[in-house]
């Protein structure tokens, strides 16, 4: 499977690190901007758990963060950020507070795997910190790695006939502006590809073929109860046009587009929170509709370059084994 090229750390001044929790499939994911950059947000799914997002309001005071943090472990990760404030503060990162210190601007996310292995496993303060000791401005590692190792599609009928999800990353380029996504990818529906076809998803009952779960429904075959918040799909746009906070806002809600592009069905439970960082690398403001239309072709590309990078997981802690969609390519 043909995986579309780039990366968001093509967005010069950005480094994106992944790191695992030890005994379980989930970790998180850090992108660091440790000189400041402009970030907006939109959370439009219906069970967000977040940090730092109220602060990202075009009219409060802070107006640059110093990373973004994309994590597993349901609201139990948010303490990985605490790992990631302390990586920045030891190099002198954060917003001024007079003498007193630099305090770092860290927004962050979360996605539910709970269900997967022992769910007392989850990311904490020393795995953030990991996260930003392995950060590169290299092309990060997609598929299972960081926040995308417990991620899971398909849920729609089960988590019993769920595939693998995982995380996603791409970029694009247009005159002198480039546009970056990664987007960890945990929804309930299934992802297709640019032809409206499924890469992965639901299986059938007897886990041998692709369902297409919005077919299915309509054919009248009822989804399954679902226990709250399971889907959690997060993601980070970044630019290095010079926006305002208010436009970084924007486009952090056009990107949401591309979730519709490349999830079938988005339910309520998807898009939780997709962030928008702006560097203003290339000294040059931009039209705010061109660079909403490449958040969410990126934002599209990098659910699928998530799900054909990842690879299938075993059965563990009760949980079944779940596959990947490399799994049912001919």
């Amino acid at each position: 499977m043909t995986l579309a090229s780039g990366a968001i750390t093509d967005v010069a001044g950005l480094s994106v690190g992944h790191a695992a929790a030890v005994g379980r499939a989930t970790g998180c994911t850090v992108l660091l901007c440790p000189e400041g950059a402009v970030a907006g947000v939109a959370q439009r799914g219906g069970a967000p758990g977040t940090r730092e997002t109220d602060l990202l309001r075009p009219e409060n005071t802070v107006q640059q963060v110093h990373a973004v943090l994309l994590t597993g472990g349901s609201a139990f990760g948010l303490d990985a950020a605490g790992g990631v404030m302390r990586w920045l503060e030891e190099r002198g990162h954060g917003f001024p507070v007079g003498a007193v210190a630099r305090v770092p601007i860290v927004p962050a996310a979360v996605l539910f795997d709970l269900w997967l292995g022992d769910a007392r496993i989850r990311p904490g303060a020393d795995t953030g910190y990991a996260a930003c000791e392995a950060a590169s401005t290299g092309a990060p590692a997609q598929g299972n790695a960081g926040a995308g190792l417990g991620a899971t599609v398909g849920k729609l009928f089960g988590i019993a006939r769920a595939m693998k999800g995982g995380i996603g990353t791409t970029s694009l380029k247009l005159g002198r502006h480039t546009v970056g996504a990664l987007v960890a990818v945990n929804a309930l529906g299934d992802v297709i590809d640019e032809h409206g076809r499924v890469i992965a998803g639901a299986r059938s009952e007897d886990g041998t073929r692709l369902l297409g779960s919005t077919a299915a429904v309509l054919a009248g075959a009822g989804p399954a109860a679902m226990m709250a918040g399971m889907a959690t799909t997060l993601g980070i746009v970044a630019t290095d046009a010079a926006l305002t906070k208010a436009q970084a806002t924007a486009l952090a809600g056009l990107a949401h587009h591309g979730l519709s592009r490349a999830l079938n069905p988005v339910t309520a439970h998807d898009g939780d929170t997709l962030f928008a960082l702006a560097t203003g690398g290339s000294g040059t403001p931009g039209d705010l509709n061109a660079l909403g239309l490449l958040a969410a072709e990126a934002v599209a590309r990098a659910i699928r370059n998530a799900v054909r990078a990842a690879r299938s997981l075993p059965a563990q802690g009760g949980s079944p084994a779940v596959p990947a969609a490399c799994d049912f390519q001919a």
